[in-house]
């Protein structure tokens, strides 16, 4: 066995036992696929260009499906909107920002990174990641470096990659299956010692047979940051065959992989677990409620019947239809028996369902204004009623942060400084560390809630002053001015300097 195929061997068998892992994970995203995205979901090996069918006879009840809809689209327009500004570049600490040359410098930054936010296919990779997310727990995509500049973002669905975590409990090993045929192995891994069977079907320029291509990103326990060749860098990347063949090697300084969990039970669960997971069961209910209802809509307009032996031939059950009987005296055809269904209840009953699952995906928060029940409310209160609600997502914005926002900024950072696209950065501030604060519409409601103990500090030293006048001097005023615009999401490069 040559070294070649001992390496393939090994990375095989690392491939094999991080599919193992996610076997018991798997069972529950196939039915979380069936009942809620009936479109996403890779579980059998599935080729390129394999149409996926939707179960229609169990998919009755499309309500759950237009919630992750919703949740998804709340989420894009709420953390990462392409529209608005969600992000903002400083220094840490903040007070180093006013440094000579350091407000011009980091707004360079801010606009390069949403530059190449905007001109890569980012925006649409994080609609599909959301859903992913809600209705898995789970959702990855790949942010490689554009030849022609930038970035480019390859999106995963569930049951196509498998996962793995550090001792930290954050993702740092990826793999994934994906097919290609002859001729496309040839084009995307020149240089590749292919077997006889593939050679041929490159000579013949076969394009029907596929072969599987399995794609492993670990940690290198070789890594050296001084050293300028893949095999150092920071994470191994190889490619290879089912048959050991070796593709090709090669590495990332960053891990490439954007892997994010809704929440985590512990610090040992490679996949998470989101609100799709706790709503099966509720969706379950709704679809077997919505064929009863169907079934008995069905019985009541066109009911069993009881045929009489007096009648002729067959039976004309069709509006208009004649159906022959030699007897007078009886009916020819009656009901079996009477169904009268109280379809009233039953609808309510399933509207309570479908509101607890719209709960769940936080349906609520998203269209509140468009379902408040609350007429003449004034601007102030439908911001209140809005933060109130933004608050919810608090523990969401969080671990989103953490497991998206952070490593897709910095990500896109060293990409954009290792092709040259970002300014140069002022010689005072060399070694200094960046800092991205968040500015989007849920990370302002998470931070204007600091607003309100502030608000109620400067209402009782305003009253407390007009006993005692000497209390307003001990209220700094425009440092608390300050405070709270930063709350608001306002930038203080809007500010004159403080005196």
């Amino acid at each position: 066995m040559n070294i070649q195929t001992q390496k393939t061997a090994a990375y095989q068998k690392r491939y094999d036992a991080l599919k193992q892992t996610r076997i018991p994970w798997m069972r529950t995203w196939k039915e979380l696929a069936t009942y809620l995205a009936p479109t996403r979901g890779i579980f059998e090996s599935e080729t390129p260009n394999n149409a996926k069918r939707i179960d229609h006879k169990t998919l009755l009840d499309s309500s759950a499906s237009l919630a992750v809809g919703v949740l998804g689209a709340g989420l894009m327009s709420g953390l990462t909107s392409p529209s608005r500004s969600w992000f903002d570049v400083t220094l840490c600490p903040r007070g180093l920002k006013k440094l000579p040359g350091a407000s011009a410098w980091l707004l360079e930054v801010k606009k390069a990174l949403e530059s190449a936010f905007a001109k890569s296919n980012l925006y649409c990779v994080l609609q599909t990641m959301y859903e992913e997310i809600a209705v898995f727990g789970t959702a990855a995509f790949l942010v490689e470096e554009d030849p022609q500049g930038g970035i480019f973002c390859r999106p995963f669905t569930a049951g196509e990659y498998v996962l793995d975590i550090d001792e930290k409990g954050r993702v740092n090993t990826f793999g994934r299956e994906f097919f290609m045929t002859a001729t496309q192995l040839q084009k995307h891994f020149e240089g590749a010692r292919f077997s006889p069977q593939i050679l041929q079907e490159i000579k013949q320029g076969n394009s029907a047979s596929f072969h599987k291509v399995m794609h492993l990103i670990l940690p290198n326990e070789q890594a050296d940051e001084q050293c300028l060749d893949f095999t150092c860098f920071a994470y191994k990347s190889v490619y290879f065959l089912e048959d050991g063949t070796l593709l090709r090697e090669g590495g990332y300084h960053e891990f490439p992989v954007v892997a994010v969990r809704w929440e985590t039970k512990n610090t040992s669960e490679s996949y998470g677990r989101g609100p799709g997971w706790k709503v099966l069961g509720d969706v379950k209910m709704l679809q077997k409620m919505q064929k009863t209802k169907l079934v008995a809509l069905d019985k009541n307009t066109n009911p069993p019947v009881m045929v009489s032996a007096h009648v002729q031939g067959e039976v004309n059950l069709l509006p208009g239809g004649i159906t022959r009987c030699n007897s007078l005296s009886e009916a020819a055809i009656k009901p079996a028996y009477q169904v009268q269904p109280d379809l009233t209840a039953l609808e309510q009953t399933m509207q309570q369902v479908r509101d607890t699952i719209r709960s769940h995906f936080f349906a609520d928060v998203f269209v509140m204004l468009s379902s408040q029940e609350v007429p003449n409310m004034t601007a102030a209160e439908v911001a209140e009623r809005r933060q109130e609600k933004m608050l919810l997502l608090g523990p969401v914005f969080e671990r989103l942060k953490t497991e998206l926002l952070d490593p897709l900024v910095e990500r896109t950072y060293f990409i954009l400084l290792r092709q040259g696209m970002l300014p140069p950065a002022p010689e005072i501030l060399n070694g200094l560390e960046l800092h991205v604060d968040y500015t989007s519409t849920i990370a302002q409601a998470q931070r204007s809630a600091a607003l309100e103990p502030l608000a109620q500090g400067l209402e009782l030293a305003a009253q407390i002053t007009q006993a005692d006048p000497s209390v307003a001097w001990q209220v700094d005023y425009q440092k608390a001015f300050r405070e709270g615009l930063e709350s608001l999401g306002v930038d203080g490069i809007l500010l004159k300097e403080e005196a």
